[in-house]
């Protein structure tokens, strides 16, 4: 009962913590939004956990997350285990994310990297390739600073242990994506068909 306990106690301050930034979270909301309705794609990453949260993200934003509306190009770069294997065999864990990006990237597109420790050299990697290629790269990490945050563009970092900074990042995609829906019902029709690519 303690260790449980403990857990839970740790939850609301990493909350607060995200809801400090919670003008970050609708900006990038509103921003995906404007991006994708004319085209760009949201790529997506992240390590075990954090790669079913950024899995999670491209989900809502392909299939839908409250409303009926079209769907958005989002591609989580782990989830086509073929490509992955074949990259991690062929090039090292390492360029797991940063040839994929190289691959699928264009500019004008986002790259949303997860990772409570804010170390992972592949994440790095990957930021260091869509900087070459005008993609803007953005983080959700644990307490901060840490690499990842401090060379992306913009990061939401969460102060608590990892296992409270996780569970607060899948609350933040969902405040991304609400966010992301209010601005596309604002948008009304669109400018370009969605996923046409840039």
């Amino acid at each position: 009962m303690a260790a449980v306990r403990s857990h839970l106690d740790n939850v609301l301050p990493a909350l607060e913590s995200l809801r400090s930034q919670s003008f970050r979270l609708a900006a990038w909301g509103e921003e995906l939004a404007r991006r994708l309705a004319r085209g760009a794609r949201l790529l997506a990453a992240g390590n075990g956990g954090s790669a079913a949260e950024a899995q999670h993200l491209t989900a809502e934003l392909v299939g839908r997350f409250d409303g009926e509306r079209m769907p958005f190009s989002a591609i989580s770069l782990h989830a086509e285990t073929s490509a992955v294997t074949a990259i991690a065999n062929d090039y090292g864990f390492e360029e797991l994310f940063a040839r994929q990006v190289r691959a699928h990237a264009r500019s004008g597109d986002v790259l949303m990297l997860l990772s409570t420790s804010g170390r992972s050299v592949n994440l790095l990697r990957a930021v260091e390739t869509a900087r070459g290629l005008g993609v803007t790269t953005w983080a959700l990490t644990g307490t901060g600073p840490n690499p990842l945050a401090v060379n992306c563009d913009e990061a939401v970092t969460i102060d608590g242990p990892a296992a409270s900074a996780q569970e607060c990042h899948l609350v933040a995609l969902h405040a991304i994506c609400r966010a992301f829906d209010a601005e596309i019902l604002r948008q009304g029709p669109w400018e370009s068909t969605p996923g046409a690519g840039s």
